[in-house]
């Protein structure tokens, strides 16, 4: 959201975004320590998130959070500005809504009581864990097991690409409750980190710093108050929570698409070449032009699939995918014409250019590829054609 507030934002949701720049600006970027450990970071993160409050948008209010449902616009909110200033916080922020929202649709009022507020302190990190070697974008796939033996479930499986692997303390696990094929009668389960069973295999180094990695189910026992909603739930749970949060992403990519088209400007300003500051040259200011025209187009597409989420209206799931394919497209080009304006600046390793171009790329492809929004885009406006 840019400083004027716009017609899908309230008063509410300018004040909450201030709040989260200052204090960002105050603390956060001054507390962490690039070449620090990853983990220790991402877990200092989630905790200052929770000290400062903002983790409580992640959940509804009777559970620790703030309103009385999660609002898409306080997502979008937060994700902008953590975005615009530090990636990893952005991720553990996204991660601790993707984790605690499956919980607030579908659990027990039990289960809420126990796990989401600690996931709105940042006490508790959330993971969800739904991604396997052969399913990726084609979550029916997946082939993780849970056979109910007496009165427990049994779960057998590999999941990689699990972001927060290994220092979750909750994860949202999917599997196949039904037939022998694989995919059918999914349903989520909740597992503490510490379940017997329950094994962090592997760490992934990604391009941009990110917590991530592999999960090893081995005949991992859960009694039946770890299912999350009824059997046969887990598909439904979710496309529900990713349609939710799908938009949010876009946000994401317009903090990270503000920040290089800040970054782009003050170059241009400060940079000479023959003779003069190169935002003087034509060839620059058209850069910056159509990189600012393409931000405001992401950022009012994000704002409108906010607003209509939080008012049940319209067709918010294909606004959602249109605002998520749109903006971090959008994001991607943006942060490359900022660094070339930098030239050979911005391949400087450490400098804000490089973490950007490296921040950027990851946001096209988790929570539904840029294909997949294209995919889903088409089907709704199919179908709403045909009928």
């Amino acid at each position: 959201m840019s400083d004027e507030i716009l017609p899908f934002f309230d008063s509410g949701h300018a004040a909450l975004r201030q709040r989260a720049r200052e204090w960002l600006e105050d603390k956060l970027v001054k507390s962490f320590a690039p070449e620090s450990d990853l983990d220790q970071r991402a877990v200092q993160a989630t905790r200052d998130l929770g000290v400062a409050g903002f983790l409580k948008y992640t959940v509804p209010e009777p559970f620790g959070g703030v309103r009385p449902a999660v609002q898409a616009r306080d997502l979008c909110v937060l994700r902008e500005e953590l975005a615009r200033h530090d990636a990893l916080a952005d991720t553990m922020f996204a991660m601790q809504a993707l984790g605690g929202y499956p919980i607030a649709l579908a659990g027990s009022r039990t289960q809420k009581e126990r796990l989401l507020p600690a996931i709105a302190s940042g006490q508790s990190i959330a993971a969800f864990a739904i991604t396997e070697p052969e399913a990726g974008s084609d979550i029916a796939s997946l082939q993780t097991r849970a056979i109910q033996r007496g009165k427990d479930y049994w779960l057998t499986g590999k999941k990689q690409f699990i972001s927060n692997a290994g220092i979750a303390q909750i994860y949202v696990v999917f599997a196949s409750t039904g037939s022998e094929e694989p995919g059918k009668g999914i349903s989520a389960f909740l597992l503490e980190g510490n379940t017997p069973g329950l094994v962090f295999a592997d760490k992934t180094q990604l391009l941009s710093p990110h917590p991530i990695g592999v999960i090893e189910l081995e005949n991992c026992a859960v009694d039946p108050d770890a299912l999350l909603g009824a059997e046969g739930d887990g598909l439904h749970i979710a496309f529900q929570t990713l349609d939710f949060l799908r938009c949010s992403v876009g946000a994401a990519a317009v903090g990270l698409a503000q920040r290089a088209l800040d970054e782009a400007i003050q170059y241009s300003q400060s940079r000479r070449q023959f003779g003069r500051l190169i935002a003087e040259f034509q060839g620059i200011g058209f850069k910056l032009a159509g990189m600012a025209t393409e931000l405001e187009a992401a950022r009012l597409l994000v704002s409108q699939a906010a607003w209509l989420h939080d008012h049940s209206a319209g067709n918010a799931k294909i606004k959602s995918s249109m605002a998520k394919f749109y903006a971090t497209e959008a994001a991607q080009r943006i942060v490359d014409q900022a660094l070339q304006i930098h030239g050979g600046s911005g391949l400087i390793a450490g400098s804000i250019m490089e973490r950007l171009y490296r921040d950027v790329r990851a946001l096209r492809i988790y929570e539904g590829t840029s294909e997949i929004q294209l995919l889903i885009i088409a089907r709704e406006l199919l179908k709403k054609a045909k009928a």
